[in-house]
């Protein structure tokens, strides 16, 4: 029963000293955020790609920046408006107050771009973005090392068009059309000096923690980079997935929900 695996997943919790939170797409859902499910769920959300047989994977490349900046501004823009008008669901609190529960609190490793955990109260020194940030820039020319936080683009968009009518974002140095921070497909020009820091800091967090417990929000398989991560900590795991939360071993628990439904009913059951 849901119920019962919902109570050994609170005491999985405290029986820990450390949480380890790693999240996918699925983690924005409730927040009314889009999970690109294919080109279906991709073309329902941007209708003017649709209209052009554009897919997410063609689209989020660096070549289009070089090939059609304003349409790629266009998508990346609307999603910077997107995620910085978002307002995180209960679910990131939930996972805050669990974690001051444990004497090494949490970490979160996520392969999502919005940046909600750090505007839901997580500290920048608790978050891994494994495939950057949406919220820095970088030279598409890579005319060096450089990344700077995108507070000062406010993309205009056409939505209807998917087209940036604002100037373009460029690079500080030399002027060259800026792109985000993102780990894209076929993408040798990603600068991941950011994220490398944090995996030095959640390496150290890390050796700290001697009762690991990891609590897995959203994560596909399609990418399995987050279902990997976790999995490869060798401890006990709660998986939440609406869709596949099949597990791995015999410690750990799978829940067949959507992220802010299981925290709250851990939450309860943690509570009692």
């Amino acid at each position: 029963m849901d119920m019962d695996r919902i109570r050994e997943a609170a005491d999985l919790i405290r029986q820990a000293d450390g949480l380890l939170i790693t999240a996918g797409a699925g983690m924005g859902v409730d927040s009314g955020l889009p999970d690109f499910r294919g080109n279906r769920g991709f073309w329902r959300a941007y209708p003017a790609l649709g209209r052009q047989q554009i897919g997410f994977q063609e689209m989020a490349m660096p070549s289009s920046f070089a090939s059609r900046q304003r349409l790629a501004w266009g998508f990346y823009g609307h999603r910077l408006n997107l995620y910085r008008n978002a307002v995180p669901h209960a679910g990131f609190q939930i996972l805050l107050d669990l974690a001051r529960h444990l004497p090494h609190g949490a970490f979160v490793y996520t392969s999502n771009v919005d940046g909600q955990f750090q505007k839901a109260g997580f500290a920048e020194s608790q978050v891994v973005e494994c495939h950057g940030s949406i919220h820095y820039l970088q030279c598409l020319e890579t005319c060096s090392m450089h990344i700077w936080p995108a507070d000062s683009f406010h993309p205009d968009v056409d939505e209807d068009a998917c087209l940036l009518r604002s100037p373009l974002p460029e690079c500080p140095r030399c002027r060259a059309v800026a792109r985000p921070n993102i780990l894209m497909f076929d993408d040798w020009s990603w600068i991941a000096s950011r994220t490398e820091m944090q995996d030095i800091q959640f390496d150290l967090w890390r050796k700290k923690v001697g009762r690991m417990v990891v609590i897995e929000l959203g994560a596909g398989v399609n990418l399995p980079t987050i279902r990997r991560k976790g999995e490869a900590m060798k401890v006990p795991m709660i998986r939440i997935n609406p869709t596949d939360e099949r597990v791995p071993g015999a410690r750990s628990i799978g829940l067949r929900m959507g992220a802010l439904e299981a925290l709250t009913k851990i939450a309860e059951a943690f509570g009692k």
